[in-house]
């Protein structure tokens, strides 16, 4: 069973910075496409940004591109989210996703493992 578990939320301020980490353990990391995606309260989950096997091939929802940077290690089956230039309106709890075909993919359903979630939380 693959287990995804995030780490490096917390609360800054607006204009900040925060690396978001995913570990994945229980399967084969390097043969899975990986996204995050975020929830704020009372809103729907939305994708944020996702990345291929290799790592050669990355793509941001709009609303972050430019200020947030996703990749990833196989050796440590670790993926990444640098977030700068934080603001208020990125307040949400992360996730992380797996997902066992290749390919960029905005929807979360397409997704097959999920992590727990890490809050993010950015004060103006």
């Amino acid at each position: 069973q693959v287990q995804l578990v995030e780490s490096g939320g917390g609360l800054v301020q607006a204009g900040g910075s925060l690396r978001l980490s995913c570990a994945a353990s229980g399967g084969i990391f390097s043969t899975y496409a990986m996204g995050w995606f975020r929830q704020a309260p009372g809103k729907e989950r939305e994708f944020v940004a996702a990345i291929t096997w290799s790592g050669g091939n990355t793509l941001y929802a709009d609303s972050v591109k430019g200020r947030f940077t996703i990749s990833r290690d196989n050796a440590k089956n670790t993926v990444y989210l640098q977030m700068t230039n934080l603001k208020p309106e990125d307040t949400a709890v992360y996730y992380c996703a797996g997902r066992r075909w290749d390919g960029l993919m905005t929807t979360a359903r397409v997704y097959d493992y999920w992590g727990q979630g890490t809050q993010v939380t950015v004060s103006s």
